[in-house]
């Protein structure tokens, strides 16, 4: 299959799948529209915040599982036609389940920041982001409570963990039923190819926050608690 054709497959995959967003439903299974109430945010912390924890969780868990689904939907699609391309397929179909999410077509592109969405694409990425980038969150929300530092501290190491693995050649070791696969090396070009799109996630996750950086830069930031109640906005 043509390559350039595989990765638009991977970013429309990604975007159908981002589409469903988690929060508006569990908002409107509870009679509100999450984007009318707290921050506006169709995500986890404001759901926490307005219909509590709960709800705060079936929201983050659809927002984690829409994009680990993408991901393992483009493994399974590519994983012996394209190899060598594999985990820039997965980038992509996270990079399209994220816009999915911040920017649904059927809600006027109004949605949520893409934090959850990005931590699933992180799950079913490779196994060896995970213990690391578990204990940055919660290691720093447990210390502030701030989300919003946490979360683009993650997306932030997400962009570094990706090129420290890819030019230690952590990439080049592909799993199959029954057997593992070595590449030597995956091309610098695809390598070049896979940080450009960490970075486009990184900095979209950025831009999504921006008025969360202005905040914290303030000192105005809002916590968030998982063991005592919050008060939406």
């Amino acid at each position: 299959m043509n390559t350039i054709v595989a990765r638009i497959i991977c970013l429309v995959i990604g975007y159908l799948f981002g589409n469903f967003q988690t929060a508006f439903f569990v908002g409107k299974a509870n009679g509100i529209d999450i984007r009318e109430k707290g921050s506006g945010n169709a995500g986890t912390t404001n759901t926490l915040r307005v219909l509590g924890k709960k709800a705060g969780l079936y929201v983050f868990i659809g927002d984690l599982a829409k994009s680990i689904l993408a991901v393992v939907v483009v493994y399974y699609l590519f994983r012996k036609s394209l190899p060598e391309h594999l985990y820039l397929l997965k980038l992509y179909a996270g990079l399209g389940c994220i816009l999915g999410h911040n920017f649904p077509f059927y809600l006027g592109f109004k949605g949520g920041k893409g934090i959850a969405a990005m931590s699933g694409m992180i799950l079913a990425f490779h196994w060896l982001y995970v213990p690391i980038d578990l204990v940055i969150f919660f290691g720093l929300f447990a210390l502030t409570n701030y989300v919003s530092l946490a979360s683009l501290t993650l997306t932030a190491a997400f962009f570094v963990e990706t090129i420290l693995m890819g030019e230690l050649g952590w990439f080049g070791r592909f799993h199959l039923p029954g057997r593992i696969v070595y590449f030597t090396e995956i091309p610098f070009e695809i390598r070049i190819e896979m940080y450009v799109v960490a970075f486009v996630i990184t900095l979209m996750a950025f831009i999504r926050h921006r008025e969360n950086i202005k905040k914290l830069l303030r000192g105005e930031e809002r916590k968030t608690y998982l063991f005592k109640k919050n008060k939406a906005e």
